[in-house]
């Protein structure tokens, strides 16, 4: 089942099939591509995690990217509230979201599917590597999960996390966090790389210029475009080397 989100909208809106369940999701890119599916930050499925989608899309020779709708259908721009929606998220059922995602990936054309994900889409796509044995690939921007949810130094997946040297989200994201998720990945079997960007905070990448107003009202008003296209960079030499061989 599909529709288009709008008619000026680059996005297929699927619905994907899981358990006894069902959830909407966003397709770009051409079909027959790897996949990659894209995890939103704690705000939904916003303008942000559609650029990053669109944007990984177009990477090298082209990736089909999918947004599962973790919240589905909720979509916030308060912190409040963005908070209280990722504390209420069943991230058990969010990595099935994900597996189920990347299965349908799989089935409808990608020969192999990866998943990258963005702060609580981060925490997710480490999970995944661990969880979903689908998953070929997977890209972590600033975020862990918790240990009850899945330990990193199980990883099968080969893993690259991205964190910015001043995020101060204690344990989920800074220096503090980065280090010890190098270190379980350290045990795992899995390869792995951890770069850290200085003189960056949290969500770096986001770059529009909703974004951008957004991160400096939130206390964060660094720019650092090099960073940015550096971390793209390693994302797609990354992927092109696990979802294209």
């Amino acid at each position: 089942m599909a529709d288009t989100t709008s008619s000026s909208s680059p996005f297929e809106k699927i619905q994907i099939q899981r358990d006894d369940t069902t959830f909407d999701a966003y397709v770009v890119g051409k079909e027959g591509a790897p996949g990659i599916v894209v995890v939103q930050e704690w705000w939904g499925v916003e303008y942000e995690i559609k650029n990053h989608a669109l944007k990984i899309s177009q990477l090298g020779t082209g990736y089909r990217a999918l947004i599962p709708d973790l919240y589905r259908g909720k979509v916030t721009l308060d912190v409040a509230e963005a908070e209280h929606l990722m504390t209420d998220l069943d991230w058990e059922g969010a990595v099935k979201d994900i597996r189920a995602s990347i299965n349908w990936l799989k089935e409808n054309g990608s020969k192999k599917a990866g998943v990258t994900g963005f702060c609580m889409g981060a925490a997710l796509a480490v999970a995944s590597s661990v969880l979903v044995p689908e998953v070929d690939a997977a890209i972590a921007f600033y975020g862990v999960p918790p240990s009850d949810l899945a330990d990193a130094s199980q990883a099968k997946a080969p893993i690259q996390a991205h964190f910015g040297e001043l995020d101060s989200v204690k344990g989920f994201s800074d220096v503090t966090a980065a280090t010890a998720l190098e270190e379980k990945l350290k045990e795992s079997s899995a390869p792995y790389e951890v770069h850290m960007y200085p003189g960056n905070r949290h969500s770096f990448m986001n770059r529009s210029p909703e974004g951008i107003q957004r991160r400096k009202n939130m206390g964060m008003p660094d720019e650092d475009e090099a960073a940015v296209q550096l971390a793209w960079s390693r994302f797609q030499t990354w992927m092109t080397r696990y979802l294209y061989s």
